[in-house]
């Protein structure tokens, strides 16, 4: 029986490395991750199953012994800045990596760049640097593969990330003319795919290849798409020729959470039409039976977690991750989308049973434990905007299950002993939800969490947020108070809590 291809992963703490990493492991394969600092792997719910290797890519002995026994190396290291300087290190990087290769025996290298349309010099900063990055690689005498892939389509995504902020948050907008820069996006299920596959190409086969997904459309067909398919209302999209990249990329950092430093090679970059000029990596790596994942599957896909209510696992904890569009825990933090979340927290001098009961009471005639007048008002608005409102009440004063009808909430998840998740029935903007639940600190004292978690739909979700934000210490804080004091007093009276 052969032993399995041992692979040097760089970039494992990035956005495609980090996904990229599960898949290799899953094929069976041995993984070594190359980080300047490990610490940012430790989270990793794989980590324990890959070896570290501590080198920065500028130390040309470091990156030697990193590459020691490796099979397959995946170069997924790009600097961001401007000026000429990033140009300068991708450059020496990649001479540093690609001569190191060659010295330990490595028998491919697989790096993921920009498609490159047109002639070279028209080309963005950015992607030049991509391109001399693969040229370098691919003159190391190592048979390299040079994956070539425009917008990578996934939550997490920095060029996805862009999109869905842009479009979400300005429902008219006056755009620079790269809005009609013909693009083919690509899912980041099937880059990974693309990737993975690349580990077991032919010795012979040592060049470019052009990645794309099955639509080309313009930058502005993007965002119209992005919008039917998260269900807002058509985009309107005013072109002017005087927004320079910078001018668009301080715009672009204004209006989204995302870095200027990081809009500015984006912008750039979408001047340059990134169409795929040939499909030949099917030859080596077969499209699925079902085909390359169309644009608007893809969005969908990236939009799922969000839709399907799975909030705890994706902004709070570093679950295993599940489908590669999915948001990971250790994205950055302006990844995923927005997402306003109202915590709070408290010491219950009381049991965990005393606070489980009020938790489960919560609701119908108990009521919400805080300010009655404001949960009546906002059940009376819900009823007039034709929502549920306050009068389902619930259907057991004492406990709750799964799927349970809770006022204008739904019950969406029970962990037994630790978590009611609630999840909002009522007419608004956006999605949103309530978490209660239960812990102990470091002295063995018992813990009562709370989270209000709400994901805007637009503008008008935003603005829901904000218009409501100045009353949450009023409702959100009175309700930590008394469930806090109602267990209390729970734990000295059994079977009796404040009603509020």
């Amino acid at each position: 029986m052969s032993s399995p291809l041992n692979c040097l992963v760089t970039g494992a703490s990035g956005y495609i490395g980090g996904r990229l990493v599960p898949e290799l492991l899953s094929a069976g394969y041995a993984v070594r991750c190359m980080a300047r600092d490990p610490g940012k792997l430790s989270d990793r719910p794989w980590s324990d199953d890959v070896e570290i290797a501590v080198a920065d890519v500028m130390d040309a002995s470091a990156v030697r012994r990193a590459l020691q026994g490796v099979d397959v190396a995946y170069y997924l290291i790009h600097s961001l800045g401007t000026g000429a300087s990033f140009e300068r290190r991708d450059r020496i990087a990649a001479g540093i990596f690609a001569a190191a290769a060659k010295d330990a025996g490595v028998r491919r290298i697989v790096y993921l760049g920009g498609i490159i349309s047109g002639r070279a010099g028209n080309l963005s900063p950015h992607l030049r640097s991509r391109a001399e990055v693969g040229d370098i690689l691919l003159a190391s005498g190592v048979p390299t593969a040079a994956l070539q892939a425009a917008v990578i389509i996934g939550s997490g995504s920095a060029s996805f990330e862009m999109l869905r902020y842009l479009t979400e948050r300005l429902p008219a907008m006056i755009t620079p003319q790269w809005v009609d820069t013909r693009i083919q996006p690509i899912a980041v299920r099937d880059v990974l795919r693309y990737l993975a596959g690349s580990a077991t190409l032919p010795a012979e086969v040592s060049r470019r290849f052009d990645i794309g997904g099955p639509d080309v459309l313009t930058y502005a067909e993007m965002m119209r798409l992005y919008a039917k398919v998260a269900g807002l209302k058509p985009r309107i999209i005013v072109q002017v020729p005087v927004l320079t990249p910078r001018l668009s990329s301080l715009w672009v950092g204004l209006v989204t959470p995302v870095p200027a430093a990081l809009a500015m090679p984006l912008v750039e970059s979408l001047r340059n039409e990134v169409v795929c000029s040939e499909h030949d990596i099917a030859e080596y790596i077969p499209d699925p039976p079902e085909g390359l994942l169309p644009l608007a599957q893809a969005i969908d896909l990236a939009l799922r977690s969000t839709r399907e209510g799975i909030v705890s696992t994706r902004w709070s904890s570093a679950a295993t991750p599940g489908a590669p569009s999915d948001p990971l825990p250790t994205d950055p933090s302006w990844a995923g989308g927005s997402l306003y979340v109202d915590a709070r927290n408290s010491v219950v001098h009381a049991s965990p049973a005393a606070l489980l009961r009020v938790i489960e009471g919560i609701g119908g005639e108990t009521g919400w434990y805080s300010f009655p007048a404001a949960w009546a008002v906002r059940g009376l608005l819900d009823r007039l905007a034709g929502g549920v409102g306050l009068r389902r009440g619930r259907r057991d004063p004492r406990h709750l299950l799964m799927g349970d009808a809770l006022d204008f909430w739904r019950v969406e998840m029970i962990e037994p002993g630790k978590l009611l998740r609630l999840r909002a029935e009522m007419k608004l903007p956006g999605l949103a939800w309530l978490e209660l639940s239960v812990g102990k600190d470091y002295d063995g004292m018992t813990t009562y969490s709370q989270r209000a978690i709400f994901q805007p739909h637009g503008l008008a979700g935003h603005a829901y947020w904000r218009s409501i934000s100045p009353f949450h210490g009023v409702v959100f804080g009175g309700m930590l108070k008394n469930i806090t004091a109602a267990a209390e007093k729970a734990e000295r009276a059994p079977g009796r809590a404040l009603r509020t």
